[in-house]
């Protein structure tokens, strides 16, 4: 008995002087990573002046929540980007409806769709986010509850949308004809200086569009994904290949599974042109970030680039490729 508890003792003791090392490189490890870790934003697209303002937010000590949130803000209100919030292209009928939706750290995610009258859909969605038990709310009861949480009514048809749209219906059939019409919806996707990530979307939509038509930007997994533990992914382009995708959860999953955010990426669009011969008729672009500050792109067609901005600066990154 008195051996059997001397060899237990001593196992344990051995035990303990192999793992200690261990638990002081893993721990070693650990604060390496965490000191590693530096803020940055990206977004869809060269809108610089929405990675300055996100970046602002985040090199101040904001969350990443908050950073992404302003950011496509300033899109939002930009009158010469006919693709999101005021001054939007409208549908077929000539009125300008919105999508947004935003997702944070914890996985809690706010939605609106088809929203009308209201210059912010992103402020609106984190409304949905933090006061509702919903995901998602759409139309009219977006639209009034935008106006029971104190946003203001607003004519979101500017002059040079409309006398475009009045210039459209003379030509046009009055039938879905996807990539006819410009569509480059801001996505946007944060590392704050905690190593939290989130996301953001919104848009217009595709111009002229049918009536009650709605894409991949509102809804969590198509147009937006973050999971805080792996990364985050966001789209652009024609929303409905990237539905019937789920292209950004598809990524996020892709990076659960040791893909880089660029392969995850460029998985992504392969198994959209995969799965539709019309492929070279139509654009779709990704952009990732997981929880390294590593990043990635790629679309179908060239052309795609996405803004960058870290303690180092900003830059337009191109991205490459499937054509």
């Amino acid at each position: 008995m008195q051996r059997r508890k001397f060899l237990q003792a001593a196992g344990l003791s051995a035990t303990a002087l192999v793992a200690q090392p261990l638990l002081a490189k893993e721990s070693k490890k650990s604060t390496k990573r965490s000191d590693a870790i530096k803020p940055l934003t990206i977004c869809t697209w060269n809108f610089h002046r929405a990675t300055a303002k996100s970046w602002e937010v985040i090199s101040n000590g904001g969350t990443a929540l908050d950073a992404v949130e302003q950011g496509v803000m300033v899109e939002e209100s930009d009158l010469s980007n006919q693709t999101v919030g005021k001054g939007g292209r409208p549908d077929r009928d000539g009125e300008v409806t919105l999508d947004a939706c935003i997702m944070d750290a914890e996985g809690n995610c706010g939605s609106v769709v088809y929203l009308q009258n209201i210059a912010h859909p992103i402020n609106v969605a984190r409304k949905v986010m933090e006061e509702t038990p919903h995901v998602m709310l759409a139309g009219k009861g977006a639209e009034q509850f935008a106006y029971e949480m104190g946003f203001k009514k607003d004519n979101l048809l500017t002059p040079q949308s409309k006398a475009e749209w009045e210039t459209w219906k003379i030509t046009s059939q009055y039938k879905p004809i996807i990539n006819i019409e410009n569509h480059d919806t801001i996505g946007m996707l944060a590392i704050d200086k905690n190593g939290d990530l989130s996301g953001a979307c919104t848009t217009s939509g595709m111009a002229y569009k049918m009536a009650g038509r709605v894409g991949d930007s509102p809804i969590i997994g198509a147009g937006l994904f973050v999971d805080n533990e792996i990364g985050a992914a966001t789209a652009t382009g024609v929303g409905e290949e990237v539905v019937k995708s789920v292209g950004s959860f598809l990524i996020v999953e892709l990076m659960r599974q040791g893909f880089s955010p660029q392969k995850a990426c460029e998985e992504a669009v392969g198994r959209i042109v995969k799965k539709n011969p019309e492929y070279a008729n139509f654009q779709v672009g990704f952009i990732a970030l997981n929880k390294a500050g590593e990043t990635g792109a790629f679309c179908i067609q060239p052309g795609f680039s996405y803004s960058y901005y870290d303690h180092f600066g900003q830059e337009n990154r191109p991205a490459t490729s499937y054509i």
